[in-house]
């Protein structure tokens, strides 16, 4: 079958299936696992290079209405000509959206079924990749991948046996500063932690840096939306309020709805519970 991807949480979750070798056109935002970035490029951003956080803010609340925030290469997509095409409507500043595609595929004459990812919550995250499985015909792949997730979060919860959940703060920007929603407060729930300001199943919002103080975390994650956590660590300097910096700081990336998240769950459990005896892992930045 020939897959296209339009966001890089489903490629993700195609190379997870094992099924990268019918994987022939991604984003160039695509960039886990590495070997990613070198399928052909069918969607790009067109944001700017150079802009500061502030700066990014500002234009996306200027294009995102106008649906202007990415520029599919129709001829590559034809080229292609691709069966099954993977994207999503949940966020306009995330992926291209599914109105776009449609009229993308009717402008070159493709038939591809178009299947739009949707999740909203962590179980829902997990079972999109039961969603894909089956729209590429590899059904029983998905049902073996979709119980691995749950027994390794029940690994978690298993070790760490009722301990105290640690008030924990995630910030998806930086400048404004918004609150986690969606997946991310079952990610920190699921690590042990208590998740502060968080809307589990809805929308991330901007907030202030009033607001955030008050909820006196005892762990602050950065989690910028599309950032890599080194580049987040370096700006937090500039942008977060010193009395947040100074409790337990940790950068990683729980934007991408896909089977990492549940790497992200192991990694921040042995962050907030290191008597737990979990391993640490490379998934989650540390600041020393």
């Amino acid at each position: 079958m020939r897959i296209v991807s339009l966001l890089p949480s489903a490629t993700e979750i195609v190379y997870a299936l094992g099924l990268d070798d019918q994987l022939l056109g991604v984003t160039d935002e695509c960039d886990s696992p590495p070997a990613a970035r070198d399928k052909r490029v069918v969607v790009r951003s067109r944001q700017p290079a150079g802009l500061t956080p502030g700066g990014i803010d500002a234009w996306v609340r200027a294009e995102a209405p106008n649906g202007g925030l990415y520029r599919l290469d129709d001829a590559a997509i034809a080229e292609i000509s691709p069966e099954l095409l993977l994207t999503q409507d949940l966020c306009r500043v995330c992926a291209v959206p599914t109105g776009d595609v449609d009229a993308a595929l009717a402008r070159i004459g493709c038939a591809a079924e178009v299947v739009t990812l949707e999740p909203q919550r962590l179980d829902q995250v997990i079972a999109s990749v039961a969603q894909v499985a089956d729209a590429a015909g590899e059904p029983e792949r998905g049902r073996e991948l979709v119980a691995a997730l749950h027994g390794r979060l029940d690994a978690v919860s298993a070790a760490l046996g009722g301990r105290a959940a640690v008030p924990t703060l995630v910030l998806e920007w930086l400048d404004p500063p918004y609150t986690a929603g969606h997946w991310v407060p079952d990610v920190i729930a699921a690590a042990g932690g208590e998740p502060l300001l968080g809307d589990p199943g809805g929308r991330s919002r901007t907030s202030t840096w009033d607001e955030v103080l008050r909820t006196d975390p005892e762990v602050v994650v950065l989690a910028p939306c599309g950032m890599p956590s080194a580049v987040a660590m370096a700006q937090a300097d500039d942008l977060v309020p010193a009395s947040l910096l100074a409790r337990r700081v940790v950068a990683v990336d729980l934007a991408r709805p896909g089977p990492r998240l549940v790497d992200c769950v192991e990694a921040l459990a042995a962050v907030l519970h290191p008597d737990a005896g979990l391993p640490e892992r490379p998934d989650v930045l540390l600041r020393r």
